[in-house]
């Protein structure tokens, strides 16, 4: 019957509203908004040196407490109406249309509350590095890049691979992807860390089980973030590019690695048509990597899921196990999926929202 279809429905976005409500309660929003009106209402406040900064962050609080109050209250009312017109086929059809747009404003919504860190809207690089491990981590690299991009394809990211380079026999030793879209550095900063596969090796012959490591650093671009970079304190290397790009790829030095000499952070670029374009790209990673690093230094602890790790065993924070059994487990929130081929065809945000919402 269709009443017992719409309780089922509205039963399955309890977890979601209690997330929501959880995750509300825990950041303390209420108080804030409280905190920050009374500011804002203060005879002296246009004086105030934050003031512009403090007019954005009410409106963007009042804004996300109407949209809570409406869901928090329209979970309710549709509990009652199904009630009411359990008799009334007629009725009921107009809750279902409006109680399937209430599933996807709740949808939208928590992901939009767990997004709330003012850089989560930003535009990111995604850097791969194969771990120790020859063909084997090159080859898990590669598998990781693909993960990335199609994850990116199915969310209406855009992402291009800005830097790859490839493996000695399979794979790829590294590569750089720069993505763009809404919350694109929200949603994939969850995957900064170290990468474990174990599975039985398509390069031994022997059909031996191996572990493989890579590593996965994501860095938000920051535009608006100003960084002194001194000409002196940077090396300018250009070389040919190793990767596929057509006619004007591989045949002059347009590849471009900069060495940051104080820091020792090195970023390249190879896939742009231009060696100034390539230039150019690499001076935005760089000063990406320069602002949060400074940001890192500023802070008593470093985020969560910022900290340099050893590409090796006990550092991971995921594991793909393909053999002896088929799981997926992330080691910070102990999310498990048990369909690594989904997983590594990008379906990723099971583990995002879990991370985000741990």
């Amino acid at each position: 019957m269709l009443i017992d279809e719409l309780k089922e429905r509205l039963k399955c976005i309890e977890p979601e509203i209690e997330t929501i409500k959880s995750y509300w309660q825990n950041a303390k929003n209420e108080a804030r908004f409280a905190e920050l009106e009374t500011e804002t209402h203060q005879e002296e406040f246009w004086k105030h040196p934050r003031q512009a900064e403090i007019s954005r962050e009410l409106q963007r609080l009042r804004d996300q407490r109407e949209r809570y109050q409406q869901i928090i209250a329209a979970a309710k009312e549709f509990g009652e109406l199904i009630e009411l017109f359990g008799d009334d086929e007629i009725e009921l059809r107009k809750v279902e249309a409006e109680l399937a747009q209430l599933v996807r404003a709740v949808a939208e919504f928590k992901i939009a509350l767990l997004l709330s860190d003012p850089r989560s809207d930003t535009n990111c690089f995604v850097s791969i590095n194969a771990g120790a491990g020859g063909t084997e981590s090159q080859d898990w690299a590669q598998m990781l890049l693909r993960m990335y991009v199609r994850f990116c394809e199915r969310g209406g990211l855009k992402v291009s691979i800005i830097d790859d380079q490839p493996g000695d026999e399979a794979g790829i030793k590294s590569a750089t992807l720069f993505v763009r879209g809404d919350n694109a550095y929200g949603l994939l900063r969850s995957e900064h860390g170290v990468h474990r596969l174990v599975r039985i090796s398509p390069y031994d012959a022997s059909k031996r089980r191996h572990t493989s490591f890579a590593a996965v650093t994501v860095t938000p671009e920051m535009p608006d973030v100003e960084v002194t970079i001194k000409p002196d304190d940077l090396r300018i290397d250009t070389y040919r590019s190793s990767g596929a790009g057509g006619q004007h790829v591989n045949v002059t030095d347009s590849a471009v690695r900069i060495t940051h000499l104080p820091t020792n952070i090195v970023v390249q670029c190879q896939n742009e048509r231009s060696q100034m374009q390539n230039k150019e790209t690499a001076m935005r990673m760089l000063r990406a990597k320069l602002a949060q690093r400074a940001e890192e230094e500023r802070e008593a602890e470093l985020r969560a899921g910022t900290e340099k790790r050893k590409i090796e065993w006990g550092s991971q924070i995921r594991s793909y196990v393909l053999h002896p059994y088929k799981m997926v487990k992330d080691h910070r929130t102990d999310h498990e999926s048990p369909q690594p081929d989904h997983v590594l065809d990008g379906d990723l945000m099971p583990f995002i929202e879990a991370y985000l919402i741990a």
